[in-house]
């Protein structure tokens, strides 16, 4: 019989917690088929599933109900001989040899036993389409590199821990390498774009050489990389420069988090739509989010515009115009976000909103994940869609004001891993004032401050993350994760940031300060 412990992440979310990772698989597959209006994501990991909710949809204490209802119908999983997906596989490994001499064997037997096992996908993560893959055949626990490799091709196959997995594009990775692999592992275009997905059978199938080579590998299966013009879209605008960084974002891509995907989108979500009501779009239309201003772009056609968010000048055809209004771009003029004063991110939104090329669904780009348009560059020309459904506005909706990004006051939710540090680590998070590093940007904000102590130094197996967690690494300062963070992790998350308060983290610059203070309770 499977039993789960109940623990908190935020106000919107939960990890049921067992045993051993069999029951996280009957567990996801129970909840999986039971799944009610409103639950957003559910996030196997190792120890855990993460339930995330629309509380717009159903409210936390009754997807808490029907949650531990689904763990009373789950049960440990058995393994059949259903049919596997069969991965053509390659034992050439950079690692292999050393790898195997760690664990008593030679390569033709790690090989050999690696081909044997029978495998299934425990949980995704890291990237999208990576799979964590387990079998009872497999004896060993194969450590980690101790110098993890900044490069690891796509398709390369790797063990750690009592995990295999195949890396689905070029990424960082401190895997052991002992094979490649030319399967396409992900591939947001096609209707199931995870080829691994949890509770899959894989099987291994040795060959001498492959069809094609590692580089062929699915790599994002978008136009990361390439540039947000390459549309069939109305002509729209060319960009001059693009400043720190600019990138195409709507209210990105939630529901994917099971395949390692994140839900990305823009930071400052009230921003965003603000400007879409500007200009009588829907408030999910895509805008173009810009770091810290210095963006220049020349409208191609004429146009609507509107700039939200971070406080600078903005200057049409050399004229200063107000945000957070509606302004004509005619055909020619260039329009110049100065770098900005106040607050770290801008939105500006056109009469219509921006195409591009869209994956699971949304134009939003992740940089970590590859996925959606790459970040614009000079020269790059970003169309101009249809969404526009009513008349632009003929005031503007609400007063506004530039961001205040000295010190910021942030609510903190209850995260899953507050036991794990003491009772005077859990005092300092409240009363300390903490810093934004440099280290901030659309994964996470690094903060800068005392150290929380730890009461548990256990390795805390992964389990799933959301927008707002605060991960605690080794060095006792937390991190807030964002919108294109990893979707599970390893470090423990002493509280999660309310969805509310992150408009304010998506704000905040390196240097800004933040107070934590328990959020108010909601039911």
């Amino acid at each position: 019989m499977v039993t789960a412990r109940v623990l908190p992440v935020g106000e919107r979310g939960f990890l049921l917690e067992v045993a051993a990772l069999a029951d996280v698989l009957a567990l996801h597959a129970a909840l999986t088929t039971s799944r009610p209006e409103g639950i957003v994501d559910l996030v196997p990991a190792a120890r855990t599933v993460l339930v995330h909710i629309d509380p717009r949809v159903i409210a936390l204490s009754a997807a808490r109900a029907w949650a531990l209802g689904s763990v009373a119908d789950a049960v440990a999983a058995t393994r059949g001989e259903d049919a596997a997906v069969e991965l053509a596989i390659v034992y050439d490994g950079a690692d292999l040899s050393n790898t195997a001499a760690l664990l008593g064997v030679d390569a033709d037997e790690l090989a050999r036993r690696h081909t044997a096992a029978r495998w299934t996908v425990a949980f995704t993560g890291f990237a999208p389409g990576f799979g964590y893959l387990v079998s009872d055949d497999w004896p060993f626990d194969v450590p980690r590199l101790a110098s993890p490799r900044t490069k690891v091709p796509a398709g390369a196959v790797g063990l750690a821990a009592e995990f295999a997995g195949a890396y689905p594009r070029e990424t960082p990775g401190g895997w052991r390498l002992i094979g490649t692999t030319d399967a396409t592992l992900f591939d947001p275009a096609a209707q199931t774009p995870a080829l691994l997905a949890p509770g899959t059978s894989v099987r291994f199938r040795p060959v001498a050489a492959l069809g094609r080579g590692a580089s062929a590998v699915q790599s994002g299966g978008t136009d990361a990389g390439t540039s947000a013009s390459r549309t069939d879209a109305h002509s729209g605008i060319r960009v001059v420069e693009p400043g720190l960084l600019a990138t195409l974002q709507d209210l990105g891509r939630p529901g994917a988090a099971s395949l390692g995907v994140a839900g990305s989108g823009a930071l400052d979500r009230g921003a965003l739509r603000t400007a879409n009501r500007l200009l009588g779009n829907p408030e999910g239309a895509a805008a173009l989010e810009v770091t810290m201003g210095g963006l220049r772009a020349v409208a191609e056609t004429d146009l609507w515009f509107a700039v939200t968010g971070a406080w600078g000048r903005v200057r049409l055809a050399g004229r200063e115009v107000d945000p957070y209004e509606a302004h004509a771009w005619h055909t020619g003029d260039e329009l110049h976000l100065d770098w900005f004063d106040r607050g770290a991110r801008a939105y500006l939104a056109v009469r219509g909103g921006f195409d591009g090329r869209a994956a699971l669904g949304s134009r939003s780009t992740d940089l970590l994940a590859g996925l959606g348009p790459a970040a614009l560059r000079a020269g790059d020309r970003v169309g101009v869609g249809d969404a526009a459904s009513v008349p632009i506005p003929v005031a503007p909706l609400a007063p506004w004001g530039a961001p205040h990004d000295d010190e910021l006051v942030v609510e903190l939710a209850p995260g899953p891993r507050a036991d794990w540090f003491t009772p005077e680590a859990l005092t300092t998070l409240y009363e300390a004032l903490w810093t934004v590093s440099n280290a901030a940007d659309r994964v996470g904000a690094r903060l800068e401050g005392p150290e929380l102590v730890r009461a548990l130094t256990d390795e805390l197996p992964s389990e799933g993350m959301v927008p707002g967690a605060l991960q605690v690494p080794p060095s006792g300062r937390p991190t807030i994760l964002l919108a294109d963070g990893p979707v599970t992790g390893g470090y423990p998350v002493i509280a999660v940031v309310t969805a509310a308060a992150l408009d304010l983290i998506a704000q905040a610059r390196p240097g800004t300060r933040i107070r934590f203070r328990h959020a108010r309770r909601t039911e």
